[in-house]
């Protein structure tokens, strides 16, 4: 599986290439999946560029890019955008169009009850566990572990010398984690070397601007389908055994 991340926190002023609107997030979702992608992890954004949970921007969001993709779509539930719990959880209660899966970042306060009523709804759940939180220890204690789509290991180490290592740190933390497929990827300068890494090992990979602007040679990417483009063809050039890394819809 190859995930495209297509903004995150990230807007126009990180890089022009940034999709933001709903027509955008479609655009840019259609090219990535013709590069490659299999799946789209999408942050909805209010018309002035705030992250939201609201019904009135996941919706649209999703409903745009649902008709340009064939593939599963997902969004965040994080906190950035929307730091109360108890707002949170109403938000996500709220989504009149549901997203085929959507991440909830385990070391965030209120996770376990987004996560139940993510699955309630039968919306397929990425368990975020973020290096350098408690969030593989409380994901490992969880009753809702089994019921996850699946984890999405998150390596927040920048540096390229020393995210790999830091990856196999987090992974040893996971174990088993309740034998559910793992999703594997980096960030910055860390971004590249934990997806070859993925790769050797068989895991999800995924990619996007919300992770890295950089091409593995530093240049600038400029958009989200010359990233997964690079990231097939890093597949490509490296023997992997098969995984267990997840699908989309349920």
């Amino acid at each position: 599986m190859v995930q495209a991340c297509l903004n995150g926190s990230r807007s126009a002023v990180d890089d022009a290439g940034v999709p933001m609107s709903p027509r955008d997030l479609a655009r840019s979702a259609a090219e990535a999946v013709a590069a490659g992608a299999t799946s789209v992890h999408v942050h909805p954004r209010t018309p002035c560029g705030r992250e939201s949970l609201s019904p009135r921007v996941v919706g649209p969001a999703l409903e745009a890019i649902r008709a340009r993709v064939p593939v599963p779509v997902g969004v965040t539930t994080g906190a950035r955008a929307e730091p109360d719990p108890a707002a949170r959880l109403d938000r996500v209660r709220s989504w009149t169009v549901l997203p085929d899966f959507a991440s909830v970042n385990w070391h965030e306060a209120g996770a376990e009850e987004v996560a139940a009523e993510l699955l309630a709804r039968g919306v397929g759940m990425e368990a975020g566990i973020r290096s350098g939180t408690r969030g593989a220890e409380r994901f490992a204690a969880s009753p809702l572990g089994p019921g996850v789509l699946r984890i999405l290991a998150e390596v927040t180490d920048p540096d390229p010398a020393t995210a790999g290592a830091s990856a196999r740190s987090l992974l040893a933390q996971l174990g088993t984690a309740h034998g559910r497929p793992v999703l594997l990827h980096g960030e910055e300068g860390g971004t590249w070397p934990v997806l070859r890494l993925a790769v050797r090992l068989g895991l999800a990979i995924r990619v996007g601007l919300e992770d890295t602007l950089l091409l593995p040679d530093g240049r600038r990417a400029g958009s989200n389908a010359r990233l997964v483009a690079e990231a097939v063809a890093e597949r490509a050039r490296f023997p992997y055994r098969a995984g267990r890394t997840g699908g989309g819809r349920r």
